[in-house]
This record gives C-alpha cells, sequence and structure tokens, in this order.
C-alpha cells in the first residue's frame, strides 16, 4: 500500500487503549476506510500528521484506514473538520443534485455589525461565494487568522486590506487572493462604503463566522 513520504505502514491489528468510541471490527459502516485514507492523502498529511489534529494515535488512525477499527460519531466529526469535508462524504452519502443557478433576489440579504451579505453562490459547496457590502469604519474591522483562502473583487467604492504587515488599498476592478491564515483585515476605505464580491474556502460556514461581520446576522 503507498504511503507518504516518513509515514509508517499500517500496523496489524491490536488492542488500542486509547480509542474510546470505536468498534473492533468492520460492520455497519460500509467503505469508510479507503475514504478516510484518501482524503487525508489528497489533504497531504502523514498518519502522524492528521492523528495529532484528531487526538488519536497513529495507530490507531492506522486501523480505521485500513477497517480494523470502525469510527465513533466523534471520531468523524473531527476527521471531517480536519480534511475539509463533511460526515456524509465521508460515509459515501450522495448529495442531491443542486441548481447551478443562483438567482437574484431568491434569498434575504444578511446583516451583521452593519456588513450586509448577499448570497451569490449555491449552499453545501466547498467555495462560499457572497455579494458583500462593506461599511465606513465599523468595530468589524479587526484582524483575523484561520485555515482557507479568501478572494475578493471590489465592485464599488475602495478598500482597505491589512495583510501581516502590508496595507493594500483596492479600487474597483481590483482584486486580492490569499491565504487566510496570513492575518489580514477588511474594511471599507470610504466614507460611503464599498462593495465586493467574496469567495472563500470555509466549508459551509455561516456568515457570523466570515472574517468580515461579527455581530449576530438578522435578515434586512
Amino acid at each position: 500500500m503507498e504511503t507518504l513520504p516518513g509515514e509508517p505502514a499500517p500496523e496489524p491489528a491490536a488492542p488500542d487503549p486509547d480509542a474510546p468510541g470505536a468498534t473492533d471490527a468492520p460492520g455497519d459502516v460500509p467503505d469508510v476506510a479507503p475514504r478516510l485514507r484518501g482524503l487525508r492523502r489528497r489533504r497531504g498529511l502523514t498518519l502522524e500528521a492528521a492523528a495529532q489534529r484528531a487526538g488519536l494515535s497513529p495507530a490507531h488512525l492506522s486501523r480505521l484506514e485500513t477497517g480494523r477499527r470502525q469510527p465513533s460519531l466523534p471520531m468523524l466529526l473531527a476527521l471531517a473538520r480536519i480534511y475539509g469535508t463533511t460526515v456524509s462524504e465521508l460515509l459515501g452519502e450522495v448529495a442531491p443534485e443542486r441548481d447551478p443557478i443562483v438567482r437574484a433576489g431568491r434569498s434575504e440579504p444578511v446583516e451583521a455589525d452593519g456588513w450586509i451579505y448577499h448570497q451569490a453562490g449555491g449552499p453545501g459547496r466547498a467555495l462560499q461565494a457572497l455579494r458583500v457590502l462593506v461599511p465606513y469604519a465599523t468595530r468589524a474591522d479587526i484582524v483575523r487568522v484561520h485555515p482557507g483562502e479568501e478572494w475578493l473583487h471590489v465592485l464599488d467604492g475602495r478598500v482597505r486590506l491589512a495583510l501581516g504587515d502590508a496595507v493594500h488599498v483596492l479600487d474597483p476592478g481590483d482584486s486580492a487572493h490569499f491565504d487566510s491564515l496570513t492575518p489580514h483585515r477588511i474594511g471599507a476605505a470610504t466614507r460611503g462604503g464599498a462593495e465586493l464580491l467574496f469567495v472563500h474556502t470555509l466549508m459551509q460556514s455561516p456568515v457570523a463566522e466570515l472574517c468580515l461581520g461579527t455581530g449576530a446576522p438578522r435578515l434586512r
């Protein structure tokens, strides 16, 4: 079986006292083992790295990936977060066909801390797309750091984007694409506010968890 550089070969089954909530033999979670291994490899993670993030031992994760043990629901939730997916995908459930067209006015805009969000993409996608009205000088203009990538394109007004120690002012037509583990801050640079298109890779995040507004979201 192929392994990543520095990754040990899967171990044979053995009693594993540090794995509460798992069963010993393959049972009623079919085909989850190869999906776990495939998703980990797609993320470029070794057994040690993935196990550490999930709070498991490498030996136990290896047994999950070879079908010698079955994961509990908490384990599936932890692994889904690490691999940037959903429990449904881990279990091989097929999502219903989504409408690829997002019509104007289909959903109500949502406001949080003065930021106004219009859904511009379909729900449940790995890429979440929004059209955002950014107010001038609000308390939501704070530094954020989180996993994922972000892309924004200025439609109207000017946007001040701080990335690490650098500050950029974006005019209409300008775009930015960056790793959101870089400390960043987004705000309007014009008193009339700004409008932008915003895309991020945080799986199924509600608007309250974005790097924009921080208050409780409410319908407009």
